[in-house]
This record gives structure tokens, sequence and C-alpha cells, in this order.
């Protein structure tokens, strides 16, 4: 939170609640790549567009319909030396890049190796994901408001009041909450700040205002 997510007004009171949810991936997304070098444009083309079709064909050989493979044009880049004074023309660099999603994670390892083999020479980034991302946004953001009304009552304990309505909600970026944990335990929480290896945290936070009832 930051200073605006706070509550200024003096007519009740405002409490934060937080929620997180680790679940285990089921999608991944690889971020791929060719360039080839070679002393023409039309050799590098030539050699780029082989390099492409062989890539198509590794990941039709794996099962991957193509409308999970999304790809760039071919694209051609003039290589120079700069050495001494003068330059020199090196060659043309041609290359193309894909990122290709997966729903089955045991296939990541031998596809990476395949399309290498493949002529991929750029593995530009592994992510991993999980497709029922807003389903679970919206359980962590039921579970926060939970945990604000709680926080909220153990306050109003304490003071020897009682909680009123609520009169004012605010929601929390979950993407500015990466320093905290939720403060109840949900799927694979264990509260203790640390996050799990291999795990996709969702997160949600709101602030509430509440009034107060004598």
């Amino acid at each position: 939170m930051n200073q605006s997510d706070v509550i200024a007004a003096p007519w009740g009171m405002s409490v934060f609640g937080a929620a997180t949810i680790d679940v285990a991936p089921d999608l991944a997304r690889l971020r791929i790549g060719i360039k080839e070098m070679r002393p023409t444009p039309a050799e590098a083309f030539a050699s780029t567009r082989t390099a492409v079709n062989q890539v198509r064909e590794v990941l039709r050989g794996h099962r991957i319909p193509d409308g999970a493979v999304s790809a760039s044009n071919l694209r051609i880049t003039s290589l120079w030396d700069y050495a001494g004074r003068n330059r020199e023309l090196k060659g043309y660099e041609c290359g193309s890049s894909f990122v290709v999603e997966l729903r089955n994670l045991d296939l990541v390892e031998p596809i990476l190796v395949d399309l290498v083999a493949a002529g991929v020479n750029e593995v530009d980034d592994v992510q991993f994901d999980v497709t029922a991302k807003r389903d679970l946004r919206t359980q962590a953001r039921k579970a926060a408001v939970a945990a604000a009304k709680e926080k909220a009552e153990v306050y109003a304990d304490a003071a020897g009041v009682r909680v009123g309505k609520v009169l004012h909600l605010t929601d929390v970026d979950s993407e500015g909450m990466r320093t905290f944990r939720s403060h109840g335990q949900l799927v694979g929480n264990d509260g203790d700040g640390v996050l799990t290896p291999g795990m996709i945290s969702v997160s949600a936070g709101v602030l509430l205002g509440f009034a107060i009832d004598e």
C-alpha cells in the first residue's frame, strides 16, 4: 500500500485485507527465435525459411496445434564490422521469433531439445502460467474482503465497539502486492512470506472503510 490507499477521514475505521492463492502452473509459453547470417540477403532468407519450416514440423510432430504458435515475419538486418576507420559488411542476418503455448508441461524440455536441433538458436524465455487465473483472482478478492472484515472485528472488539456497515471499498492493485503475503491461508499458502517454488501466485487486496457502532 501507499499513502494514496489510506482513507484519511476520521469517520470510522479502515482496514486492509489481502489474500494469495498458490497453484501449480498448467500452461507454459516458450519464446524462441531463429537467426541465420549469410553473405547475401537471398541466402539469409532461404536459410531462415528452411529453419522455420523445420520448427513447424517439430511442433506438429509433438501434436502442438498451429493455433498455439504465433510467429513473427522474417526480418533481415545488414551486419557491419566497424574495426578501424573503415566499416566492412560482414553479411546479412535474417530472423524470426515464435511464442509457443504448451498445455502439457511434460513436453517443455523435450520440445526445446527438438527445437534447438531443428535450428532454433535463441530461447528468450520460458514462462509458466495458469489458465484459470480469472477465477482464481475472484476467489482471492473474496478472501481478501473476508480477511479485512475479520481484522475489523478484532480491532472493534479490542476497542470495545462494534463494526458497522461498509462505507468505502478500494481495490488495491495486485501487481503492487508482491512484497507481502495474504492474511489468511488459501490453496498452498503457508503464510510464511516465502513463495513456493514452481507455483503461480494469484493475489488480491482491498481497503475497507467501516462505520463504528457503539
